[in-house]
């Protein structure tokens, strides 16, 4: 669902833009991402680069790259962010202190992917356009999903996929919008997303611990056990046990479409 003109009242719905965050943060270094395909040395979340902010929005102005910044607390960094909005009562719960934003140049893109926690994310999206690509976990049996892991295979493209190199992605059913300036995307919890940039921007998530007991579990399972069993087979495996996994997300797929 995307919720237009809710937050129209808000200080940032006017202030905030790439120019007035560089204003405030520009000297902050902060982390970024590309779409590199994982590797068994990459840590969870780990950087693939750091960059002063005012250099990193530069460059988002002056060409397409695909360094993101991902799940940046850049409230608890800048402060006076906070005063430009305020929580909206969703009838869920959000979690206060972990607003996180998001930002991105023409092109770049995240890998489809849930969050380990399943949380439910309300995603407000500021200056620029953003294309968001969105299924539930009913479609797990035919999105090439990598076992242990909260993602697909790294190397569709789910902006034009390739129906002949993955034929079960014909059966998939998902959801398709594009974000504007002060919109809100709500995705519901443990729901597969993919976001792509279609010009420079960044977005704000606000989230809310899940509250179906099934996806509870599944979120205390991925932190807990999911996770710490993948790091201690990527040092324990190395790249074999990456490899394994993106030729089982094929395998079991393909043997889910025969069924």
């Amino acid at each position: 669902m995307v919720i237009e003109r809710f937050i129209e009242d808000w200080p940032a719905y006017k202030k905030w833009n790439l120019a007035y965050i560089k204003t405030l943060g520009g000297e902050i270094t902060v982390p970024l991402y590309d779409d590199r395909p994982v590797n068994h040395e990459d840590g969870f979340n780990e950087p693939h680069a750091k960059m002063k902010l005012a250099e990193y929005i530069d460059l988002l102005k002056r060409e397409p790259t695909k360094f993101r910044i991902f799940l940046w607390n850049a409230l608890k960094e800048i402060p006076q962010l906070q005063k430009d909005f305020t929580f909206p009562d969703f009838g869920l719960r959000l979690m206060k202190s972990i607003p996180m934003l998001f930002f991105g140049g023409r092109d770049s893109y995240t890998f489809m992917h849930y969050d380990i926690d399943l949380a439910n994310i309300f995603h407000f999206h500021f200056d620029g356009q953003k294309k968001c690509i969105l299924f539930d976990q009913n479609q797990n049996d035919v999105l090439y999903k990598i076992p242990h892991s909260l993602i697909t295979r790294e190397d569709i493209d789910f902006n034009n996929p390739d129906f002949k190199k993955w034929p079960a992605l014909k059966k998939a059913q998902g959801w398709v919008c594009e974000l504007n300036h002060g919109e809100i995307l709500y995705i519901p919890e443990g729901y597969w997303h993919y976001m792509r940039y279609e010009t420079p921007g960044f977005s704000m998530s606000l989230r809310a611990i899940a509250r179906n007991p099934k996806n509870l579990s599944k979120a205390i399972y991925n932190v807990f056990i999911m996770r710490t069993l993948d790091n201690a087979m990527r040092r324990i495996k190395g790249q074999k046990w990456i490899d394994w996994k993106n030729r089982q997300a094929i395998l079991r797929t393909h043997k889910n479409m025969s069924k």
